[in-house]
């Protein structure tokens, strides 16, 4: 079977390494690029948690002081396994959507126990920040990257799909 991954290289290369290890044939074509948005150093110790619904986020996180038990929400394990990585040891994942995140924190946040940090994307599907902010919570959000358009593909790559029809586009 022939599959074309169309997330950027760095969110695809472990799924692209399994695909092919199943003998598919895998064409890489992104068809979008992360960059980080230029934002002031953020002092987590102003914050009781912090919140990442992508991997992107803490890829591109600008923190003056950093506690590393800070809690931690993260939309999914992927996005949990980036955070521990990166040095957060109090972390909890939801299902992998924003509605389960935004559960996972009403139940398991103290919502007068200080203020939340919602690092996410310039572009957002849904507005966490304000759905946190109706249940009552004090949320600051900050869109710490972006997404572009690749705006050119590799001749080497059209020519190939025009060869071989892609069976699945992931």
């Amino acid at each position: 079977m022939h599959i074309v991954i169309t997330r950027p290289k760095e969110d695809s290369l472990f799924l692209i390494e399994r695909l092919r290890k199943l003998d598919h044939i895998v064409t890489h074509l992104p068809v979008i690029k992360i960059e980080g948005l230029k934002t002031e150093k953020i002092n987590l110790q102003n914050y009781k948690a912090v919140i990442f619904t992508s991997s992107n986020a803490i890829k591109f996180l600008n923190v003056d002081k950093f506690d590393s038990k800070i809690k931690c929400y993260c939309v999914g394990k992927t996005t949990e396994f980036t955070a521990r990585q990166a040095g957060f040891i109090n972390t909890h994942s939801s299902e992998g959507t924003v509605d389960s995140l935004l559960e996972l924190i009403i139940r398991s946040f103290e919502n007068k126990s200080g203020k939340l940090l919602y690092l996410s994307s310039e572009f957002i599907s849904k507005d966490l920040d304000v759905d946190l902010t109706n249940a009552g919570f004090t949320v600051d959000r900050v869109s710490n990257y972006t997404t572009l358009p690749i705006e050119e593909i590799d001749k080497n790559t059209i020519d190939f799909l025009k060869k071989k029809t892609p069976d699945a586009i992931f």
